[in-house]
């Protein structure tokens, strides 16, 4: 056996644990990598900046979330071949993929930079923040191309079960856009469009890296294949359009609770955009671990280990618990000092106030979130995309719901007391469609062809 197949042959919780914790490790410097804009841009501009950037970030997720997505369906079919070791597929479908969707984030760039400024006038941001939030945006809808390239390469390295090479590139990015921005907004001055200058920088740099050492590792596996081949990019679309859908409607979903804030005012949405932050920040812990059980296993259920699927799923449930204890005694003892990191001396009471209610409320439910992603990827990775799809619209109906209705008449609380409702909720529908849908041999799941989309 292949030192890089030891997701199909050690024991799960440790496969997971040594397969997890780079991701964890990289979703923390990823967070590091979109929050240095924010502190940056915070202590050596104001809140008015902060506020601007942060206007930024609902709308900024969708588009991520399109490349997420995207890598999804991809990822999963790279596992299975690669489990299954057809490697001449497996160099197929990472070809076609990278082809397809280098030219969607493209187009999707170009959009975004037209209409930019149409975009953030819908959410009704802020009179005062409209100007820079939009000159923002625009440079990060330059840039998007690299960025998309660079989460669908991160996404191929994790489905062949490498995730410190994705670590290593993302500590290199993180610290180059740090340093870019402390010499552009705080040495150059040049505001919220430095911030975004070096953010554009450090991914591009980054995004062409992961390419030429992608390039590197695959001449690893000597095989024949095509550069683009239609029926797996057909095969593909079937599993990321639902897995597209899914996380871009949660991030529209949360564009529009981004309107329901903005009307708030300057302050509230600052409070707001700093804990969002630190919200992200220990989501994508849990994201991380949903996203290694889903290579995990495709792979094993390429190589026909169906048994420790449900050994896997059990030892992910481990590291979210142990994870959302963590995250619940940071927030409890430290969520004054991490609200100042963001909001400096010229924030005022205000904005404290919105961002320890909201970062205090949800880390006593950090859990329900852990659950519900390490089930979601289980479905990911066994390509069962309906019940996923679903689960992930009821979190966001009940999120949604909510704080439309509740927010305007009761206050800015009511858009985050849902939150953990609509992680439960996701959690009790995925889990329901999981347990009528675990691969066994004797369900007749015994190769990779059999379990794949039918063309």
């Amino acid at each position: 056996m292949s030192k890089d197949e030891y997701l199909i042959t050690d024991a799960p919780l440790k496969a997971l644990t040594v397969f997890a914790m780079p991701m964890i490790l990289g979703s923390f410097f990823q967070q590091i990598y979109n929050m240095a804009d924010s502190i940056i841009v915070g202590q050596f501009v104001g809140s008015s900046a902060l506020a601007a950037v942060g206007a930024c970030a609902a709308l900024t997720n969708v588009f991520i979330c399109v490349a997420l997505g995207a890598g999804v369906g991809a990822g999963v079919l790279v596992s299975r071949y690669f489990g299954a070791r057809e490697y001449g597929k497996m160099k197929t479908i990472v070809s076609t993929s990278l082809i397809s969707f280098l030219l969607l984030s493209i187009i999707l760039g170009v959009f975004g930079f037209c209409f930019s400024h149409a975009m953030m006038s819908g959410l009704q941001t802020p009179a005062d923040i409209l100007k820079e939030a939009v000159l923002y945006l625009r440079v990060y809808f330059v840039g998007f191309p690299f960025l998309f390239m660079y989460n669908i390469l991160s996404t191929m390295f994790t489905s062949i079960g490498e995730s410190k090479i994705p670590l290593g590139l993302l500590i290199f990015s993180s610290i180059l856009n740090i340093v870019l921005d402390l010499w552009m907004v705080a040495g150059l001055g040049l505001g919220v469009f430095g911030a975004a200058l070096a953010t554009l920088i450090a991914q591009g740099i980054s995004a062409v890296f992961s390419l030429l050492i992608f390039f590197y590792r695959m001449r690893r596996y000597k095989s024949s294949f095509v550069w683009f081949d239609g029926q797996e990019l057909r095969s593909m679309l079937q599993i990321a359009v639902p897995s597209v859908l899914q996380q871009s409607t949660v991030s529209i979903g949360m564009m529009i609770v981004q309107a329901v804030v903005n009307p708030f005012g300057t302050q509230a949405l600052a409070g707001y955009a700093a804990t969002m932050r630190v919200e992200n920040v220990f989501s994508l812990i849990f994201v991380s671990i949903g996203n290694a059980v889903s290579p995990y296993v495709s792979q094993n259920l390429g190589a026909n280990k169906t048994e420790r699927i449900k050994k896997g799923y059990r030892a992910a449930l481990v590291l979210d618990v142990c994870f959302a204890v963590l995250a619940f005694l940071v927030i409890e003892t430290l969520h004054t000092q991490i609200s100042s990191l963001f909001l400096g001396k010229d924030g005022t009471a205000l904005a404290y106030q919105v961002s320890g209610d909201y970062m205090r409320w949800i880390g006593f439910f950090f859990v329900f979130m852990g659950i519900k992603m390490a089930t979601d990827g289980v479905l990911r990775g066994l390509g069962i995309m309906r019940p996923f799809l679903i689960a992930n619209m009821v979190n966001l109906a009940i999120r949604l719901s909510v704080a439309l209705i509740c927010a305007p008449r009761f206050g800015i609380a009511f858009v985050w007391l849902a939150v953990p409702a609509g992680w439960l909720a996701n959690f009790l529908v995925s889990y329901a469609a999981l347990r009528k849908s675990w691969p066994t041999e004797k369900s007749g799941v015994i190769s990779v062809n059999s379990s794949l989309p039918k063309r």
